[in-house]
Order: structure tokens, then C-alpha cells, then sequence
């Protein structure tokens, strides 16, 4: 009787480890899909949303700044844990509906970033370019200044401070937000090699100029003509000047070196004696040649307008009162003349006076 109780008792016992081992097994396995649904599975809630991961972020502060916008943490952390995440690259990274924390660690740890995009064209100088850049990227415009206007990085590569605004050509770029000042100038240098190529170049050298004088020149056809129609006609008039050792005259120039002595800011629709007068070397009517820099950031257009200036014989040419915008053209003195009364009076007409 004993022996048959103590069987049945132990079988009573086994049956129940039995069970409690199943039971085991299936909380084992729910945890396992909880733990891999909790990595896995969909976790962003939002459609879209911009994180920005500042330098020196950890992956706990991370895990806190995404907090509002997925349905739980613990994957983000249990996914951390089996990775091994703890700091993720700084940027700027886009999160869409239904990523996983898997998906999540993977962006951050690998620095996919969305990246910025800096659109800049028509600036004056370096200190209003770095200070649009600046509004979009992290780097401040003093820093951004200080790299653009860096002496030893200007002359190994073949510009001054004069002629750096060149550097940066007119267009749309992408890059990341956390780009260092340093790092943003290399990538325009590189944009720059790309639009001066061989083909630019080559056309560069038939005019006589090399691109930086190119770049110079297109900056003053850009203030004389937004008419892309006339930029190709006006910049071969300064072509056939140069050609003949005169003076470009200029009024542009003119205009850029009297607010670089003054700093008046004044919209100026009349150049007069006192501009004229001031003694710069971006006062083409006392200096013959191109001015040492640009006096304005060139569209790329405009770039190619010089380079494909059109031929013709014209050495002078005057603003056309009766098509604004436009000009007149003249081969001689006496028909520039005739042409440069007929805008005076019509100056005096409207009461333009400076």
C-alpha cells in the first residue's frame, strides 16, 4: 500500500512539474515574442518627426527625447542592451510611422541622417553668407566666417580674401546639420571644382581670364542686367574694353566702392560726381582692369553668360528709358552720348536725382 501510495504520489508530483515546467516553457516563449515584438515590432506613433541628437548625446538621453513620440521605451532599451548602443552619431534624423526600436538603434548607430538643405544665391558678402548658412546649420556665423576667411586654406587653393565669395557657388546643396565650418568649406570647394570644369575652363582660357576673373566679371554684369537675354552682350562689352586697355566704367563698381568707404546702405538709382570721386580699386572709371574681387555672389548663369559672350563690336551702352530693364548699345563715344542724354532726361523727367 505504501509503495503504491508513494508511486502515485510521485506520479501526482510529476504531473504537476510537468505542467509547471509547460507553463515555464510558454511564459518563456511569451516573453521571447513579447520581447521580440517589443524590439521589432511597429513603435513611432507620429507620421513624421524631425530628433535632433546634439554632440555628446547618450543613448539614455536619446531614449528620453523620443519618449513622446512612440508607444514604449522598454524595446528602445532592451534593443540598446543587446547591441550594445550607447551614443549615437549627432545630426538630424527623420523617424516615420510604425519604425521599430531595432530600426531606431540602427539610424542613430549608423549616423543615417536626414540631411539640411542650404540654398544661397545673390549674397554680397561672406558675413551675410555665413549668416544665412548659420540659420540652418548648428555652426554659428562667426565660426562659419572665421573658416571661409581662413588665409591658409584661401591661397593653397587659389583665392584672397577679395575673391573667396567666389569659392561658393549659387545652388541648392545638402548637408548634414552638425557639418563643421571646416567641413561645409571643403564641400564647397569640391562644388566649386565641379561647376569649373574642363569644358568652363576651356572657355575660361579663350577669353583671356581665369575663372576667378571670370567670376569678378560675371558679379559686375549681374548688377548691371538681370535680363539673362542681355548679361552675354553686356559682359562681351566689357570684354572688348578690356581688350583695349580702357577703363570698364562700370556704375556698379562705382556704387560697391563708395558704400565700401562709407557704408551707406542707400539704394543709389544715379551715380554722381561724389561716387566717382571715391578713390578705390573697385572704382573702375579711375582704375583700369577687373576690380580684385566680385561685388556680388554671381548666379550661375550669369558665370555662363560671359563665358558665352556673344561677338560684336559695341564699347559702350546705356540704360533704355523706354524698355527698363534694358539697354542701349553703341560702338562710338558720340552715339553713346545721344543715348547716356536720353536717360539723364529721363532721370530729370521723373526727378531721379540720386
Amino acid at each position: 500500500m505504501s509503495i503504491g501510495f508513494l508511486t502515485q504520489k510521485t506520479y501526482q508530483n510529476y504531473i504537476k512539474l510537468k505542467k509547471i515546467f509547460i507553463l515555464l516553457i510558454l511564459l518563456g516563449g511569451l516573453a521571447a515574442a513579447t520581447g521580440i515584438y517589443l524590439i521589432f515590432g511597429p513603435n513611432v506613433r507620429v507620421n513624421k518627426h524631425i530628433i535632433t541628437v546634439p554632440p555628446g548625446t547618450s543613448a539614455q538621453a536619446l531614449r528620453d527625447s523620443l519618449q513622446p513620440y512612440v508607444r514604449q521605451t522598454l524595446g528602445f532599451e532592451l534593443a540598446a542592451r543587446l547591441k550594445k548602443f550607447r551614443r549615437p552619431k549627432p545630426g538630424r534624423y527623420l523617424i516615420r510611422r510604425g519604425m521599430s526600436s531595432n530600426e531606431l538603434i540602427n539610424m542613430f548607430r549608423s549616423g543615417r541622417q536626414k540631411p539640411v538643405r542650404i540654398t544661397f544665391n545673390n549674397i554680397p558678402d561672406l558675413p551675410h553668407l555665413a549668416g544665412k548658412l548659420s540659420r540652418a546649420l548648428a555652426a554659428d556665423s562667426a565660426g562659419l566666417l572665421r573658416a571661409m576667411t581662413d588665409d591658409n586654406f584661401l591661397q593653397s587653393h587659389g583665392f584672397n580674401r577679395q575673391t573667396a565669395l567666389l569659392m561658393y557657388v549659387p545652388n541648392t546643396y545638402k548637408v548634414y546639420y552638425f557639418i563643421s565650418p571646416e567641413g561645409l568649406r571643403q564641400r564647397m570647394w569640391k562644388e566649386y571644382q565641379r561647376f569649373w570644369n574642363d569644358s568652363r575652363r576651356a572657355r575660361a582660357r579663350k577669353l583671356g581670364l581665369s575663372p576667378v576673373q571670370v567670376g569678378i566679371l560675371a558679379s559686375i554684369v549681374q548688377k548691371e542686367s538681370n535680363d539673362l537675354d542681355e548679361q552675354g552682350r553686356i559682359a562681351r562689352v566689357y570684354l572688348n574694353r578690356l581688350k583695349k586697355d580702357m577703363r570698364l566704367q562700370a556704375d556698379p563698381t562705382v556704387v560697391y566702392a563708395y558704400r565700401l568707404a562709407t557704408g551707406d546702405t542707400t539704394v543709389i538709382r544715379r551715380v554722381l560726381k561724389k561716387h566717382l570721386a571715391v578713390d578705390s580699386p573697385y572704382n573702375t572709371y579711375k582704375y583700369k582692369g577687373l576690380p580684385p574681387g566680385p561685388i556680388t555672389m554671381p548666379d550661375r548663369a550669369t558665370i555662363d553668360a560671359v563665358l558665352n559672350a556673344p561677338q560684336h563690336s559695341y564699347l559702350y551702352f546705356s540704360a533704355d528709358p523706354g524698355h527698363p530693364g534694358r539697354h542701349l548699345f553703341a560702338r562710338t563715344w558720340a552715339e553713346h552720348l545721344r543715348n547716356a542724354q536720353r536717360y539723364r532726361k529721363h532721370l530729370n523727367k521723373n526727378k531721379i536725382f540720386h
